[in-house]
């Protein structure tokens, strides 16, 4: 049957304007036909390795093919969107005969989902400012533009958005007569050895701080190419407030290995929309929908916009609050229900559903009914927006969470991800050209990697620079830094005076609590930390932070030395407290001279990584 003849529709080639991450594109001829055949849309063998070519003569550039109706008319009465997900053969973006469309592939108008029929046709009610978007299933691989932002959906707001100061969305246009999802077979995608770049909080207010992302973690993300398959996501506050800013934020991931994908934050918002239904416009305009997913492997990775805004009219820039919204939260269960128990889920939002820092006010609001929906699975959640790094596993509880999990505890592992932004550009710039920018909890700036075998994940963090060996700060906590820190404590970071002789400790001050203190950024519960003086058996540090449902424990005893130097001095936050901190108090019988600690730190996966610290005891 052919596919596009519907009553009262005809087609017409229409060239239209081209959105980016919601890419619309030439139509297809009348001619076009649903290929007879229906396979699987997962390739029938699995690569041994995922595919190493070079990305940039590799990649499958294209955009999603949009049928505009001849009769505009009948168009605006039609109250269904229709369409058909194929395989694009020959990767020229519209189906074309003897291309065959895909059968069980998730297609949703981020309200309902529905799934493809045995020729990839798929059916959706359609309603007022709807995104429709494709779930790229495993074994396939939506295109990517020239910047390399994947092209998966499709905004339908006939008349466009409100005049906003960037842009929001233009008239797309009274309903398509179809709108179809190109994709191409993968070896990357199909393979179960993923691995999945997370940058959280690029944040770049102007042009200096591009170059800085530009020449810190892009480029490290630049020289690898490991993550072709899943690619890379951004999870928020891409830019700060000034969103013609997306323009450099497409800049630097046209740098990348692999697919860009994005999901809004508080900082990219549109706000001067105060009607709560086009905050995030300009956002979806320029990059893609607000919330989705996306499978590869055996992982199913879903992107949520976890901010609300307004809350309140007249607004502020502050009047955002961390909730889904009811179509959002209708969405997930939908997308959830749809996945094989045996798939592992990796479900990130900006804002983190709990975290540690802020236990006692940050928080989704919808966090116990998003429990509800992932119970019995495996799953981990990320987030961002706090700029620090957290690894909260399962069973950890902190004084805050527990209306939200009761005793028990986080029923899931929570990874807080450093930004890429680090304490927001601030400190020191490094011979690189990035900042030293050390976050509120120690942590340097990074990008944060999901190793996945199957349906195992495992985090890595790789600090701006990109040397993934370098996890941890040793330093040296004693009386003398303790007095130096409440003495400047108050004052403006960046002007205050380095401490004198940091890692030299008095006999005398032995005896008052002296700590080698272990920063280590990705470290949890379950995670070891031991120390060798002098060459003797090593012997385990003490988390300062149990996780036992504690409140946070914060002030110069549970700070770390080694950051707070580099801030007082150089600018930056204040790194008071962490939930990754280890101590070991020295003894109080070293003697006069010079000492060694060789510092393991295992983390939760069996991964060691080692340091050494040299300081002095003086009389």
């Amino acid at each position: 049957m052919k596919f596009f003849a519907r009553p009262g529709k005809t087609n017409q080639i229409t060239p239209l304007r081209i959105t980016a991450g919601t890419l619309v594109v030439l139509a297809a001829s009348a001619g076009l036909t649903a290929a007879n055949s229906s396979p699987d849309p997962t390739p029938a063998t699995e690569p041994v390795a995922k595919t190493t070519s070079d990305w940039n003569s590799s990649a499958y550039r294209g955009s999603v093919q949009v049928v505009r109706a001849k009769d505009e008319k009948v168009a605006a009465k039609d109250k269904t969107l229709e369409g058909v997900v194929f395989e694009d053969s020959n990767k020229n973006s519209k189906q074309d005969a003897n291309e065959p469309g895909l059968p069980n592939v998730t297609v949703s108008n981020s309200r309902d989902v529905v799934t493809t029929d045995g020729q990839g046709r798929y059916k959706l009610p359609v309603f007022e400012n709807m995104t429709a978007f494709v779930t790229q299933p495993r074994g396939f691989q939506v295109p990517v533009d020239d910047d390399n932002v994947a092209q998966f959906s499709y905004i339908h707001l006939p008349e466009g958005s409100p005049k906003l100061k960037y842009g929001g969305i233009a008239p797309t246009g009274e309903l398509p007569e179809a709108v179809n999802f190109p994709m191409v077979r993968s070896a990357a995608t199909q393979s179960p050895d993923q691995s999945c770049a997370i940058g959280a909080d690029v944040q770049t207010y102007n042009q200096k701080e591009v170059e800085y992302a530009r020449k810190g973690a892009f480029a490290d993300l630049a020289a690898r190419t490991d993550y072709t398959g899943c690619g890379a996501l951004f999870i928020g506050d891409l830019v700060g407030n000034d969103l013609s800013v997306f323009a450099q934020t497409r800049e630097l991931t046209s740098m990348l290995n692999g697919p860009a994908r994005f999901l809004p934050g508080n900082h990219d918002i549109d706000f001067d929309s105060l009607d709560g239904v086009h905050e995030f416009a300009t956002f979806r305009a320029k990059l893609g929908p607000e919330y989705y997913s996306y499978d590869t492997g055996k992982t199913h990775v879903v992107a949520l916009n976890t901010i609300e805004y307004p809350t309140k009219v007249p607004a502020k820039r502050s009047d955002y609050t961390y909730q889904l919204g009811k179509q959002q939260l209708e969405w997930l269960r939908a997308d959830i229900a749809k996945v094989p128990k045996n798939k592992a889920i990796v479900l990130a939002g900006h804002s983190p559903l709990l975290e540690f820092f802020y236990n006692d006010e940050h928080s989704t609001k919808e966090v116990k009914d998003i429990y509800k929906i992932l119970k019995g699975r495996e799953v981990v959640s990320l987030g961002g927006h706090t700029h620090m790094s957290e690894n909260l596993r399962k069973g950890d509880l902190m004084k805050g969470w527990l209306d939200e999990v009761g005793e028990a505890g986080l029923p899931f592992t929570h990874l807080t991800v450093p930004a890429v932004a680090g304490q927001w550009y601030d400190g020191r710039v490094t011979e690189n050209g990035y900042p030293t920018s050390i976050q509120r909890d120690g942590t340097p700036p990074g990008v944060l990697t999901l190793d996945i075998k199957n349906s195992k994940i495992t985090e890595r963090f790789t600090p701006t620079g990109g040397d993934d060996n370098k996890q941890m700060a040793v330093g040296l906590n004693t009386p003398k830094y303790r007095a130096w820190y409440e003495e400047n404590v108050d004052k403006e970071y960046g002007t205050v005076p380095a401490l004198k002789n940091p890692l030299s400790v008095s006999r005398a001050d032995l005896a008052k609590d002296t700590w080698v203190t272990t920063n280590f950024w990705m470290g949890s519960t379950g995670s070891t930390v031991k120390i060798s003086l002098d060459g003797k058996a090593p012997v385990k540090s003490v988390r300062t932070q149990s996780l036992t449902g504690e409140t946070a424990l914060t002030g110069a005893p549970y700070s770390d030395p080694v950051a707070i130097a580099e801030q007082f001095v150089h600018g930056g936050g204040l790194a008071e407290k962490t939930s990754h901190l280890w101590r070991l108090e020295l003894p109080n019988n070293l003697k006069v001279g010079s000492h060694t600690a060789q510092v393991t730190a295992t983390d939760v996966h069996g991964r060691s990584f080692t340091d050494k610290l040299e300081f002095e005891v003086t009389n």
